[in-house]
């Protein structure tokens, strides 16, 4: 067990309208310095079927995917004791401070991926803030259970919570 620490930014500007928190990144994601960046991971592939468009390769792509969608992204964790990639192992967890983006963003709503990421924000930010998350099945090869396209068709309401 170590003690890891988030060692990336949020991704947001003033016009993003979701925010989409996984638990804590990966050992690979940690040291490429940008998010799911493991290539088994699904998200990437299944946010861009959600918004009908190509899948982003470079963190640059990414980026603009992200802003350009009104997505922000992070973490619910700063810093915790972990071993590996592995959220089950995540103990002595410190949140990220959501403030910033909160007083930037008009973030109308806050998804989770996967229960290990809801069970922190529950725990953690949800008392703080006073705003309830959204549970959204892991895009983690950890989440066998679910197929690409079970995937999409639950995400597809990140982009319905965009419309007015």
């Amino acid at each position: 067990m170590t003690t890891a620490i988030h060692n990336m930014p949020p991704i947001y500007d003033e016009n993003s309208g979701i925010l989409i928190l996984g638990s804590f990144p990966s050992v690979k994601s940690r040291e490429a310095k940008f998010y799911y960046e493991t290539p088994q991971n699904r998200f990437w592939r299944v946010v861009a079927a959600v918004f009908e468009q190509d899948v982003p390769r470079t963190v640059e792509e990414k980026r603009a995917f992200l802003l350009g969608n009104r997505i922000a992204l992070w973490d619910v964790i700063a810093r915790c004791d972990i071993e590996g990639s592995s959220d089950q192992t995540i103990r002595n967890a410190v949140p990220n401070d959501l403030t910033p983006i909160l007083n930037t963003a008009d973030i109308r709503q806050i998804f989770v991926s996967g229960k290990k990421a809801e069970h922190f924000f529950n725990k953690l930010i949800a008392p703080k803030i006073g705003r309830k998350a959204v549970c959204l099945p892991s895009t983690s090869p950890a989440n066998a259970s679910k197929s690409l396209e079970q995937l999409i068709e639950a995400w597809r309401v990140i982009r319905t919570s965009l419309t007015p």
